[in-house]
């Protein structure tokens, strides 16, 4: 973890953070500027600052976070109407935060990608 990271601090717990889905190894908790009527983040408790330090030899926390997010998705209702996932990596990929995340958005019609 480090010190100075704010997805460190809440997936230790340093806030009051309602977690929807909390491990050892991840967290869920709804994003506090939501872009849609659901937008929750999953957050590694272990510091990744982007999806390029994940080790190679890690499979584990990708599937636990695919399954929290089926999880999360079914859960808010969002499940059968549809969702988006979305992971920015790096300054042009739109990251904000450089501690790795995964943002599920749903619950309204989202506007197209391409």
């Amino acid at each position: 973890m480090a010190e100075d990271c704010l997805f460190c601090k809440i997936s230790r717990g340093d806030f009051k953070t309602e977690f929807l889905y909390q491990s050892p190894t991840l967290v869920a908790f709804r994003d506090i500027h939501p872009k849609a009527p659901t937008h929750v983040l999953f957050v590694p408790t272990a510091h990744y600052a982007t999806l390029n330090d994940v080790p190679s030899a890690d499979d584990t926390i990708m599937t636990e976070i695919t399954q929290a997010i089926q999880k999360i998705a079914k859960a808010e209702g969002v499940d059968q109407s549809g969702y988006r996932v979305i992971t920015n990596i790096n300054r042009h990929g739109g990251q904000e935060v450089f501690h790795l995340h995964v943002h599920l958005l749903g619950g309204r019609q989202l506007g197209s990608m391409g």
